[in-house]
């Protein structure tokens, strides 16, 4: 059975969610504040997957996403918030959030979403979808999700280490932005394309030897980008 931590203030909200996940088959703890959600995280049990709101009562979400980041928890992340503005959808992104759903939504969407972030976890894991990749100084090994520059250990986001992924899997091609936010990120005629940008920079400053001038992860103006391993 996999285990959701569903970090949610509202009572009613949080009790309608933790009953429809329930009867998907999940088990649920709820916690209703950062405090709360930080102490359920260091359970010798791991969770396989968060649904984060981003207005609780003492932390951000936001917040509360790239602290777990900065201390290497890389649990999927599906973030919920009122606020739908593209800038708080980037926001969310950046923080280290694998999906973001804005309410109101229908319970069948966030199911969707939620297991959708969980396939992907498990195809990470799984010995078929193992492969390496290497380029100068850099080491990748998808199947245990380790990855080194120059004999250092990098951890990444799952969203980072996707992305990572696709480029290595279309290598030498030019990749528009429009088809990584689908094929990356599962959004469709998503308007704002400066999350791509956003996260090939975070590309380049792990791994290129300047990233103010890229050897790697190269943009083509117009059209997206290629990666030249």
């Amino acid at each position: 059975m996999q285990r959701i931590l569903l970090v949610e203030d509202e009572d009613h909200l949080a009790t309608a969610l933790k009953l429809n996940l329930e009867l998907e088959g999940f088990s649920v703890d709820v916690a209703p504040s950062g405090r709360r959600a930080r102490e359920l995280l260091v359970s010798p049990e791991p969770y396989d997957a968060i649904v984060l709101d981003v207005m609780l009562p003492d932390i951000s979400g936001f917040q509360l996403c790239a602290k777990l980041r900065e201390v290497g928890n890389f649990t999927p992340v599906l973030m919920l918030t009122a606020r739908g503005t593209q800038e708080d959808r980037v926001l969310g992104l950046d923080s280290g959030a694998d999906d973001y759903l804005v309410k109101p939504f229908a319970v069948t969407e966030l199911l969707a979403r939620l297991r959708s972030l969980l396939r992907r976890q498990s195809w990470d894991k799984k010995p078929a979808m193992a492969s390496g990749l290497s380029f100068g100084n850099v080491v990748v090994d998808f199947d245990r999700h380790e990855v080194s520059v120059g004999g250092t250990p990098l951890r990444l986001t799952q969203l980072e280490l996707d992305l990572l992924r696709y480029f290595a899997q279309n290598a030498g091609r030019v990749v528009g932005r429009e088809e990584l936010l689908e094929q990356v990120w599962k959004l469709r005629n998503y308007p704002n394309t400066r999350t791509v940008d956003n996260f090939v920079a975070r590309l380049r400053k792990y791994f290129e030897p300047d990233a103010e001038v890229p050897r790697y992860f190269v943009s083509h103006r117009g059209s997206g980008y290629k990666f030249v391993p």
